[in-house]
């Protein structure tokens, strides 16, 4: 499995989608869940470590060498638990949702230290069920792109736990921190808006030998701020130390948050599909998203901006497709109608 398809998983459980981008379900292979698995162990470990330091498999039973994404949730570092992303089950790989310890019971590094353990443990053991330790991707939302970029980039993290991060297949942090993060620098007394590059920075870690890596981000207008401009500027010093195989993918049209509204989402699905005629949309559906083949826009208003009245009715001459765009204009329209009329020409 190469870096984009798994790529596209992720994405898709992320959003929230089934179908299209994913791989194939399987109908006749069974999942089973092993459940509360502690990936750290020995002397030393306090009751949070061993309450915290949780990991599940979920897994293909029966099938092998079946690639594995290593998932880490988000929450700033401060909350949130492990979860399966909905749309990547039954889809023929293993997910390993892991659990990591939050801030205030700890501060920097220990979040970094837990998620390498948790990949070292994967590494390590996925072969008894079935997975192959060659196909071990790592992926997260937010404060778990964080965790993804620093145990893939920073070599030292997965060493500590006697692993090479060069050897996993990919990773895939999505609107990650690039700099260092936010509540690692509230711990120091810095102020969230000034940024810091260290080594506790995923950008300080750039090379040419990491793992594939596939950098997704919402819009730049949305997002978190700033997180984009992390992202992209990762993405253009990976390509300045000559890393072969780095991509950016901007979600236009979508902040932070909105990626797991699944109803949303599984309508525009559906409707691209061909399985719903009608899609009723604002316009997040105009800007960014490809729909191939559409035969009438309606436009309920008359948009304030011409380009975003451009990317509503563009929908309708995809590659030399053509169609039909119908606008109500009422005597309050008037104005913004001609603006149009004169952007048009």
């Amino acid at each position: 499995m190469t870096i984009q398809k798994m790529a596209a998983a992720v994405v898709t459980a992320v959003f929230a989608l089934s179908g299209g981008l994913t791989m194939g379900a399987d109908e006749a292979v069974q999942y089973k869940t092993d459940t509360d698995i502690a990936y750290r162990s020995g002397p030393g470990l306090t009751d949070y470590m061993r309450s915290r330091c949780k990991l599940d498999v979920y897994y293909p039973a029966g099938k092998k060498d079946f690639a594995t994404v290593v998932w880490f949730h988000g929450g700033g570092l401060k909350n949130g638990n492990r979860f399966v992303p909905s749309a990547l089950k039954e889809k023929g790989i293993a997910v390993v949702p892991v659990n990591y310890r939050l801030h205030p019971k700890v501060n920097s590094p220990a979040y970094v230290d837990d998620a390498a353990a948790a990949v070292a443990w994967t590494l390590r053991n996925i072969s008894r069920y079935g997975g192959s330790a060659k196909r071990v991707f790592v992926s997260g939302h937010s404060a778990g792109g964080y965790l993804t970029s620093m145990v893939g980039l920073d070599r030292r993290w997965l060493k500590k736990h006697g692993e090479d991060p060069d050897q996993l297949a990919g990773l895939i942090p999505y609107s990650g921190h690039t700099i260092t993060h936010f509540t690692v620098r509230a711990e120091r007394g810095i102020d969230g808006k000034r940024p810091i590059i260290d080594d506790m920075a995923p950008l300080f870690h750039v090379r040419k030998d990491c793992p594939p890596l596939l950098l997704v981000t919402g819009d730049r207008k949305l997002e978190m701020l700033g997180r984009y401009e992390e992202n992209a500027y990762l993405w253009r010093m990976m390509q300045v130390v000559g890393h072969p195989d780095t991509t950016i993918m901007e979600l236009d049209g979508f902040n932070h948050g909105q990626m797991a509204q699944p109803k949303r989402l599984g309508a525009l699905h559906k409707f691209k599909a061909g399985a719903a005629n009608i899609l009723v949309a604002t316009d997040v559906a105009a800007r960014g998203l490809d729909i191939p083949a559409v035969d009438l826009v309606l436009n309920y208003d008359v948009p304030t901006h011409g380009k975003e009245y451009v990317h509503r009715v563009g929908r309708t001459a995809r590659a030399g497709r053509k169609g039909s765009a119908i606008a109500f204009v009422t005597q309050y329209d008037v104005e913004l109608y001609q603006r149009l009329e004169h952007l048009l020409g």
